[in-house]
């Protein structure tokens, strides 16, 4: 009896790797013009807590950011293997 399917590692058809579901793409559409449609508006209600609160009003904009410039993957760093230094310690001299 011969053996059917895949082989550990192989893709026989569907999306390819990385592709949104149809679903996904979208719900993604449709957020991204409603957030078009309410720019001016955001800029009010930002600008509004700006007025009481600078702080929260910036992180507002931080937040709200992170959904048009994705955040950049945090990478470990390691040398021949071994895990550097979790803290680094900077000398600065005067002239």
């Amino acid at each position: 009896m011969t053996k059917r399917g895949a082989k550990p590692g192989e893709r026989r058809g569907g999306r390819s790797k990385g592709t949104p579901n149809k679903a996904t793409a979208d719900v993604r559409a449709t957020i991204a013009l409603v957030a078009e449609r309410n720019v001016s508006k955001l800029e009010r209600w930002i600008g509004r807590v700006a007025k009481d609160d600078p702080a929260r009003a910036a992180d507002l904009y931080l937040r709200l950011i992170e959904y048009h410039i994705p955040k950049l993957a945090r990478n470990d760093l390691t040398s021949d293997g071994k895990p550097l230094p979790a803290s680094v310690t900077i000398h600065v001299s005067g002239g």
